[in-house]
């Protein structure tokens, strides 16, 4: 069956928690600097693959502030929230600015290009998914901005994710992307 195009305003949300305490996993490997510089370098990387769409950057980190005022991309303040409530506050504003679509991408794919093109695949009750490489985690999330979705990063995020567009009713997508499914964690990584 047909679907007709939707007329979408997709907000980016990018969390991101201060570069001085990110990717800590990766201290056996890299000291203090380097990994600042690679947090910053992989958050510079996913704001720039958002192309022309609006992004709100979900952070209480004073450097992340700075680093988004010099940028020049609007805050979303997440001061004691959790990974999970930190999303939800930047959904929330994406409605509230009059975003369909909220589209959630985290700031360790060092990969990521073009997250314009997932705007594609948008309809107005489709929830996309671009998992980890492991098929576990959540690396971006696209949702209905008002839908009320719950979030629940960290690790089985991907099927959680999954049973909560069916109890909303909505349709799930997932996406295979190569360069969005990697993510740095760990020295492995």
């Amino acid at each position: 069956s047909y679907t007709a195009p939707v007329s979408t305003s997709v907000t980016v949300i990018v969390p991101l928690k201060s570069f001085a305490t990110a990717k800590s996993r990766l201290s056996e490997t890299l000291d203090d600097d380097a990994r600042i510089s690679l947090a910053r370098s992989m958050a510079t990387t996913v704001v720039g693959a958002a192309g022309e769409l609006d992004v709100l950057i979900a952070t209480d980190a004073e450097d992340v502030i700075e680093f988004a005022r010099t940028m020049g991309i609007d805050v979303v303040s997440t001061h004691g929230c959790d990974l999970d409530a930190s999303v939800e506050r930047g959904v929330r504003r994406s409605a509230d600015i009059g975003a369909t679509h909220a589209l959630v991408a985290h700031g360790d794919l060092p990969f990521a290009r073009d997250l314009t093109s997932l705007t594609e695949l948008l309809t107005t009750d489709v929830v996309l998914i671009v998992s980890d490489r492991h098929g576990d985690g959540t690396n971006v999330l696209v949702v209905p901005a008002g839908a009320g979705f719950r979030f629940g990063y960290g690790p089985g995020s991907f099927g959680r994710h999954r049973d909560e567009a069916a109890r909303l009713g909505l349709a799930f997508v997932e996406v295979a992307h190569a360069g969005l499914g990697w993510d740095v964690d760990t020295p492995s990584d």
